[in-house]
């Protein structure tokens, strides 16, 4: 594929790419990990400043306007640098949703706060027992006194614990695996009967199980049909399998980077380690895996623009799939070309490892969009 930015695209791309390299570091990034938030409000403030929070949303509500590729450029870069911030979970989950299925009088309330950093969402919408599954839903929100009662669980729900709203999604009518009867809710984290259990992931980002205990909201706090958000939904998810896609790219980046530092200046028999054939073989294998998840994100990221939604299906879940597995064989291969040494908190490869690990199961992991892949 021929693929190229465009001269705005790549300033972009630029400045993330500089903005990482200064404010990115493992040092700084453990303390942030441990600190209340789990990220740094100053950065946060500072994305909003640059227009970063505005990518991907409409320009009549304070965004920029631009397309997945914007997305892209940013995601590739914050996984080069392991970002903490919630931009995944507020922009390109949250603020789609509420882009797309929201009325004028919605957008005009959530998105441009959204964009000035002054508030943040979150996407509940895993249950228990729903796995990967977007239309598995048990929550349920019963019509009463003009609004809704919502009751029911989530669970790892990104940046849960940050977000001022929730975006909730929760059943109006049928059974629980009904592809119908679905709705979009927004709910303040502080509301009444919602309580939040958080937790720190695998990869040091924070997510939360959170509980719907008779939790009231008007008419005003639904985002479009109440009984058919499931469209909207399926679409968001494969923005957002694009953008953890490239992600996923970045993070792989750093790891190749990294490795070939190593290779170079480890040493044994006197010479470097990366003259020796055995582990130029492996390295070659690692490069040529990244360069072809590179590619394949780039497919799923120009498909998004397809009016044909099997189109942008089988390349949404290509892409994913073969991220999730080079991601897994990139990391597997640093740390064994790392002597092991990759996986003590010291070193940064085992850290990046984590978040591959944890963008691999993230709205389906490699062998559930294999099969998904094979049945479009």
């Amino acid at each position: 594929m021929n693929f190229s930015l465009t001269e705005e695209q790549q300033l972009l791309k630029d400045s993330a790419d500089r903005f990482v390299r200064e404010t990115c570091s493992l040092h700084r990034r453990r303390g942030l990990v441990a600190s209340e938030p789990g990220y740094s409000e100053e950065t946060w403030r500072r994305m909003a400043e640059l227009g970063w929070l505005g990518v991907g949303m409409p320009e009549a509500h304070g965004g920029t306007g631009a397309g997945p590729v914007e997305t892209m450029v940013l995601m590739e870069a914050f996984g080069s640098g392991l970002a903490l911030e919630p931009y995944f979970p507020s922009v390109v989950l949250g603020g789609n949703l509420v882009a797309l299925a929201g009325s004028d009088a919605q957008k005009q309330t959530v998105l441009p706060a959204l964009v000035a950093g002054e508030l943040k969402l979150a996407f509940a919408w895993v249950e228990p027992q729903s796995g990967y599954d977007l239309f598995d839903v048990r929550t349920v929100a019963a019509p009463r006194n003009g609004g809704y009662a919502i009751d029911g669980a989530k669970s790892v729900v990104l940046g849960a614990a940050t977000a001022d709203m929730l975006v909730v999604s929760a059943r109006t009518t049928g059974a629980s695996r009904d592809p119908g009867g679905i709705g979009l809710f927004l709910v303040d984290r502080r509301a009444d009967g919602v309580t939040l259990r958080e937790y720190r992931t695998v990869d040091g980002l924070r997510a939360a199980e959170v509980a719907f205990e008779n939790v009231t909201v008007d008419d005003g706090a639904v985002l479009g049909d109440p009984q058919g958000a499931l469209p909207t939904i399926e679409s968001v998810a494969q923005r957002a399998v694009a953008a953890l896609c490239a992600e996923a790219v970045g993070v792989m980046d750093f790891i190749v980077r990294s490795t070939a530092d190593y290779l170079g200046s480890r040493k044994q028999f006197g010479r470097p380690i990366g003259t020796f054939q055995v582990l130029q073989h492996q390295f070659a294998d690692m490069l040529m895996a990244s360069e072809e998840a590179r590619s394949m994100m780039y497919v799923a990221t120009l498909r998004l623009g397809e009016r044909d939604s099997r189109l942008r299906e089988e390349a949404v879940s290509g892409a994913k799939h073969l991220v999730g597995k080079h991601g897994r064989s990139i990391g597997q291969r640093a740390i064994q070309l790392h002597g092991g040494m990759g996986m003590s908190e010291e070193m940064a490869v085992g850290h990046y490892f984590k978040r591959l690990t944890m963008i691999d199961v993230m709205f389906g992991d490699d062998a559930y969009h294999l099969k998904r892949y094979a049945s479009l």
